[in-house]
């Protein structure tokens, strides 16, 4: 498989990201299990069975560490990587039956299709892994952004419409926080639609700073609505869990961005 450095990446970021992850993917089946009607107890069963399945992992999960054999882990990703796929599966299916009129409930259909999303990089992430693929740098910035700006775009939506009208300057800054990132996200599409000749590191270094302001204002934001949430000082429809589970998707996001500066200023020096 490589070096032994090589091989404890594999191991610790194998673990991160199925931490990272397996939370989420348990916390969108308990989302969804919310917004289905009474009547829909079948999809809230299977809701629940996926809440059961994650939680098994993040318990398994939590047996390992960065000195764990990386054939259990490579098996683990395994494991994980159907889970995942299942889940996406699942996410499809509800998306497919909101779409046709067939359920009704208060799932949006555009948050549906942003959770079987992150479904389908987790189970991406984890296949990578396994076979030692790491993207080249110009396509793992390129690609990371476009994903996660759309992610932020999405939460930014989600914010505003759940939380009550009648809270307007709140209501006001999600709509400008979702303006923002879907001007970020075209500024990535038009970098990736530019290449190769945009890979160069004055425009990356750019784009990534810019990028940052953004993130680190909606992460402020989320933080603040979360804390108002919880204290019930302000109106909104909005689950303490999903306040917490976008913050903590746009650190996540963060984190991504300082890896990769990080590196171009390895390459640099």
């Amino acid at each position: 498989m490589g070096s032994e450095h090589s091989i404890s990446t594999f191991v610790t970021r194998s673990l991160e990201e199925i931490r990272f992850w397996s939370r989420i993917m348990k916390e969108h089946a308990f989302f969804l299990s919310l917004g289905f009607t009474a009547d829909d107890t079948k999809l809230i069963q299977e809701a629940h069975q996926y809440i059961a399945i994650f939680e098994r992992i993040e318990e398994q999960v939590s047996e390992y560490n960065e000195r764990t054999d990386p054939e259990v882990i490579r098996n683990l990703n395994i494991q994980v990587y159907q889970a995942a796929v299942s889940i996406w599966a699942f996410k499809r299916k509800v998306l497919g039956l909101i779409l046709h009129c067939q359920i009704n409930g208060s799932n949006f259909p555009l948050l549906v299709d942003h959770v079987s999303r992150e479904a389908a990089y987790f189970a991406k992430r984890l296949r990578e892994l396994n076979e030692g693929k790491i993207k080249p740098l110009a396509d793992a910035i390129i690609d990371e952004n476009v994903f996660f700006l759309k992610i932020m775009a999405d939460h930014s939506k989600f914010i505003g419409h759940l939380l009550d009208p009648s809270e307007r300057k709140l209501v006001d800054q999600a709509r400008e926080f979702s303006n923002d990132f879907d001007q970020l996200l075209y500024q990535a599409q038009d970098l990736d639609s530019m290449r190769p000749q945009s890979e160069t590191k004055p425009l990356y270094d750019q784009f990534l700073d810019q990028n940052r302001v953004s993130v680190v204002s909606l992460r402020d934001f989320k933080k603040t609505a979360r804390e108002l949430i919880e204290e019930c000082r302000i109106k909104s429809i909005i689950h303490p869990l999903l306040a917490d589970h976008v913050f903590r998707e746009a650190s996540h996001f963060l984190e991504i961005i300082d890896a990769f500066d990080a590196h171009l200023s390895e390459q640099k020096a």
